[in-house]
């Protein structure tokens, strides 16, 4: 295929768009920030990986535990658990082993039985591996889950200092001991979680030293008589932002580094949260559980210690992929549409390449499990075909060809119902499915908008998902291939309950979240095909205006390329 300079000019510009586009996001930062330490205080230690999790007693073994802990020991002094009844292993064998001691927890919840066998287990391994274990955990965050009341905490934390020789405490967030300073009286050690990600007014990197000196000074002039520890500190990789918090790879480096030189100006006793990402927890924290790790899920190290962090440090291989994908759909779909219009189809292909390499990076590394690796795959096949639909659309719109009739969103209800009952006959399926497609994406935009409003603290913003009809909706707003009549109940409430939601949450959001500012801005453009054809929103409602094609092109060219 013979390449004009017009089409040459605009390859050349969109490849160096998409290098601009993944390079800027992921170029080198905070290499002015030091790393003033080569060994960790103490990192919360869980061994779960893929596949494994507490919640479901599926438990790593004795030798998956050794290798972390051999991993990890050269890089941390101590290791904190947070149960005593485990798997087939002693974590605190294995950490003497390799010359790491441990901060010893037992889990205490509901279950008054299941909290007698942890403390029994909790006391004969602190009395087993004295040498070890230098300090015990009678329960974290009780308290704040609101399991027990502070009488039954205190009771077996009193059981537990009977029976033990090391140092015994309770883990809470800072917050809490403040309101049950009575719980003082029965620790030898305060230990205080300070989180400012979660804080109830959370805070960004920038100011979070500020308030984690603020925080431990307080809790020093409530305690004077008792040593403080802080329990849980640490940052996200990865997650939804909470308003000026952002979890990222280069926020969780710089947090850590400047922590690091906090704590040996202040002389703290700290625990990282955690050595290794968590898949497990997204279940019940979302993507941002699952991602406060030093090191990955896969036993990788997330940054370097010291020196520059990349956000991605693969971005450069989804920068290839998004200029692999842009160049093969446009070579696919070129030659079947008039050279004069080809430049403009090859934007169109680099678009869709992107946002195709887009949804991948932000989808495949976080479906934990088997549901979530389902609704990507669907997702992703989707986005796909709706690429291919829209260039072949926007082929034709540009060279004149005429395009399918607008369909409204009572029809693509219809067909979506007659998939679910077995009655789906796929005539003449390309008359339809461009239109159906693109609606049925917006009603998904509309019901995971209705819970991010309703239920927002563990969910993402879903830019990933939508990648493909975005570029969709944008593409046919240039084109002028938006239909302004039609509309029905379906317009009124898929469009209507997105804009409404979209507008709500960026209310309720605030504008120092500029991740819920984008998506709400992206969620209200989703949801403008609709509502542009319902009456009060269309000065062309009363007389249709047949489909014409945009300037430049005209009536009866010719619509294949000779």
């Amino acid at each position: 295929m013979p390449v004009s300079r017009s089409v040459a000019a605009a390859l050349i510009l969109s490849a160096l768009a998409t290098a601009l586009l993944w390079w800027v996001p992921n170029r080198e930062r905070a290499g002015e920030v030091p790393m003033t330490a080569e060994r960790f205080n103490s990192v919360s230690f869980a061994p779960f990986r893929e596949g494994q999790s507490p919640l479901r007693d599926i438990f790593p073994t004795a030798a998956e535990v050794d290798e972390d802990i051999r991993l990890i020991a050269p890089r941390v002094r101590a290791i904190r658990s947070y149960a005593s009844i485990e798997g087939a292993y002693d974590t605190a064998e294995i950490a003497g082993r390799h010359g790491v001691k441990m901060w010893k927890g037992a889990w205490l919840g509901r279950d008054l039985r299941g909290n007698d066998r942890e403390i029994a287990a909790l006391i004969a391994t602190a009395n087993k591996h004295p040498e070890v274990v230098e300090r015990v955990v009678v329960g974290n965050e009780v308290l704040l889950r609101r399991d027990l009341p502070v009488e039954e905490l205190a009771r077996q934390i009193d059981r537990v200092k009977a029976a033990v020789r090391q140092p015994v405490t309770y883990a809470d967030v800072w917050e809490f001991w403040a309101q049950f300073p009575e719980l003082a009286r029965h620790v030898d050690i305060v230990t205080i979680h300070i989180l400012p990600y979660w804080e109830d007014e959370p805070l960004g990197v920038d100011v979070a030293m500020a308030h984690v000196r603020d925080v431990y000074r307080r809790m020093k002039a409530m305690f004077p008589d008792k040593a403080i520890a802080i329990g849980e500190i640490g940052w996200p990789s990865a997650g939804r932002w909470r308003e000026g918090a952002v979890p990222s790879r280069v926020d969780q480096a710089v947090f850590l580094r400047q922590f690091i030189a906090l704590s040996q100006e202040e002389g703290f006793d700290y625990n990282l949260i955690e050595a290794f990402d968590q898949v497990w927890k997204y279940r019940n924290e979302g993507t941002v559980g699952a991602a406060w790790g030093l090191w990955t899920a896969d036993r990788q190290p997330k940054f370097d210690l010291s020196g520059p962090v990349r956000e991605n440090p693969w971005w450069a291989w989804y920068a290839g992929a998004a200029l692999l994908l842009g160049a093969g759909m446009f070579a696919a779909t070129a030659r079947a549409w008039p050279r004069a219009f080809r430049a403009a189809l090859a934007v169109l292909s680099a678009a869709l390449g992107n946002a195709l390499a887009y949804a991948w990076c932000g989808g495949w590394p976080y479906a934990f499990d088997e549901h979530l690796k389902l609704a990507f795959v669907v997702n992703i096949l989707g986005q796909s075909l709706l690429a291919a639909l829209l260039l072949r659309r926007a082929g034709a719109r540009l060279s004149g060809d005429r395009v399918e009739p607008a369909r409204n969103g009572a029809q693509a209800s219809a067909n979506l119902r007659s998939v679910f009952r077995g009655r789906f006959r796929p005539r003449d399926w390309r008359g339809f499915a461009f239109e159906d497609l693109l609606f049925l994406f917006i009603v998904t935009a509309a019901v995971l908008q209705m819970m991010l409003l309703f239920d927002p603290r563990y969910r993402d913003f879903p830019f990933p998902t939508f990648a493909v009809p975005l570029v969709a909706v944008v593409a046919r707003a240039l084109l002028r291939d938006l239909p302004r009549t039609g509309g029905g109940w379906a317009e009124w409430l898929a469009g209507g309950v997105l804009a409404a939601c979209a507008v709500a949450s960026a209310v309720m959001e605030g504008p120092h979240n500029l991740q819920a500012m984008g998506w709400s801005t992206c969620a209200i453009g989703l949801a403008l095909p609709p509502l542009l054809r319902l009456k009060p929103f269309s000065r062309a409602a009363r007389v249709p205006a047949p489909a014409s094609p945009p300037p430049g092109s005209r009536r009866g060219a010719p619509s294949r390329a000779a």
